[in-house]
């Protein structure tokens, strides 16, 4: 398998060739690699790959399959490089994205000036499902609403990177990130040593020290448990991975008990105190007490004890305001509100259909854009107008003047694409695939982004969604050290 055939096409930004036969300076070592392996050797390694990680268990649910509700996330063997001095930027942006949206999640649950100075619609936040009144005054440890998100980036036809969506609730995704780099180490060894490449096998580490920056310096021994909805969760693999890789119990709500003021876990010895939960549940759910009466996935009581201080979560509840995709909108002014900054990474243009004006445009044009529910994930509720029938559209139509609050809409992207391996009936080949990004960021004693993230890709021919809930896979991201030294 070569490059020589590949044909990056045009009216898209192809990641690791200019032209045909022209390269980018960094994957040059990449591809000469590559050329080196001996006919039918590069499809080998990929179903080598792919049976590792098969092997390993990397898996995901699909809720409501009819072929069943466990797969395999597919995975293509080329990985997507970026090049040192461009993850700088990333990184700094990112930062202070982060920064400022931490700052805002404390502003709206407390004094509320940006909604007093108008900055953003003191009607947006009350009408916002992320938005928890029980939140109200609450503080957690440190200061810090958002410990851990997923910001999900794109680039544009002319290499412009964009922010698509913050993910704040409970992001997921990293453990695809750490499995497939142990997959591609083994299967390009000698490149890790010659290129350079930046290692991502530290996260949980990061990840642990994130949430024990939240205990109160006089416990000495803290416990930390990952909390999750169980085995039937989409992410189920992701929960069980990273409690086994920091060394900490894996807990569902029934293993957990408000007792004596505290939260406390059921053992074979008995109760004991849990100081940290990092909750993969989201809010509504948490607490019967204080939110859903009806789940059976929570803590009867937690919120309780959380808000007196005797225990921590991670992400806070109620980081799901800043998760809203019509809040979305509003990061680069909370930025320049609160940081007395321009946004390093822009936005993509979008359009708030409960603005009159906006409405009527996204109405006109909904054959150009995108639109998306306001608080939907993995590719759910979502148009893609372009690619709609007349009466799709016309059937969303209807929806956004129903519910003009709950949809915003964004131009179609021309999302950049990466080399990947693929076999539509014809034989192996490489094709140029769409992509984007997912980043991980945590926030503790200092803000730390992790370089790379999770590279989504669209395994559809023709296709711009990378979801793996709509078909998509994914490919190992390698950030390149700084003259190539880590």
């Amino acid at each position: 398998m070569r490059f020589d055939t590949y044909d990056p096409g045009e009216g898209f930004y192809d990641e690791m060739f200019l032209a045909v036969n022209q390269p980018r300076p960094e994957a040059v070592p990449l591809i000469e690699r590559i050329h080196s392996l001996q006919e039918g050797e590069l499809e080998q390694r990929q179903q080598a790959a792919q049976a590792a990680l098969f092997q390993m268990g990397v898996t995901f649910n699909v809720y409501g399959d009819s072929q069943g509700t466990e797969r395999i996330f597919p995975f293509d063997i080329i990985p997507r490089i970026v090049s040192a001095n461009e993850w700088s930027r990333l990184e700094r942006g990112l930062k202070q994205r982060i920064h400022a949206l931490n700052l805002f999640i404390d502003d709206v649950y407390h004094d509320q000036k940006i909604l007093k100075d108008k900055v953003v619609p003191r009607e947006l936040i009350e009408s916002a499902k992320g938005f928890l009144r029980p939140c109200i005054g609450l503080n957690p440890p440190a200061g810090i609403w958002c410990h851990i998100t997923g910001t999900d980036l794109v680039r544009d036809r002319d290499g412009t990177w964009y922010v698509l969506e913050d993910n704040l609730r409970c992001p997921s995704g990293i453990s695809y990130v750490l499995e497939n780099r142990r997959v591609m180490k083994s299967t390009f060894p000698a490149l890790f040593n010659t290129m350079g490449i930046q290692p991502v096998d530290d996260y949980p580490s990061h990840l642990l020290e994130t949430l024990l920056h939240l205990t109160p310096p006089h416990l000495a021994n803290p416990t930390v448990v990952v909390l999750t909805p169980g085995i039937y969760n989409s992410a189920y693999f992701e929960h069980s991975f990273l409690a086994q890789q920091m060394g900490v119990e894996l807990v569902e709500g029934r293993d957990l008990v408000v007792a004596d003021g505290y939260l406390q876990m059921r053992t074979t010895k008995g109760l004991q105190r849990v100081d940290v939960v990092y909750r993969r549940i989201d809010d509504d759910f948490i607490d019967p007490l204080a939110f859903r009466p009806d789940s059976l996935l929570g803590v009867a009581g937690l919120l309780e004890v959380y808000r007196s201080g005797r225990v921590a979560i991670a992400n806070a509840l109620g980081t799901g305001v800043a998760d809203d995709k019509v809040i979305y909108a509003y990061v680069p002014k909370m930025i320049r509100y609160y940081l007395g900054e321009e946004a390093i990474l822009p936005n993509v243009t979008t359009y708030l259909c409960w603005d009159p004006k906006d409405q009527a445009y996204v109405l006109e044009n909904l054959d150009k854009l995108v639109v998306k529910a306001a608080n939907e994930s993995g590719g759910y509720g979502m148009l893609m107008g372009s690619q709609a029938t007349a009466a799709e559209r016309a059937a969303f139509a209807e929806k956004i003047r129903a519910q003009p609050r709950n949809y915003i809409a964004q131009p179609t992207l021309c999302l950049s694409r990466v080399p990947t391996l693929v076999d539509r009936g014809e034989g192996p080949r490489l094709e140029p695939c769409h992509v984007d990004l997912r980043p991980y960021i945590l926030y503790g004693e200092e803000i730390y982004v992790h370089p790379g993230g999770l590279t989504r890709v669209a395994l559809k021919k023709g296709s711009l969604v990378v979801n793996s809930s709509q078909g998509g896979g994914s490919k190992d991201t390698w950030v390149l050290c700084p003259d190539s030294k880590c």
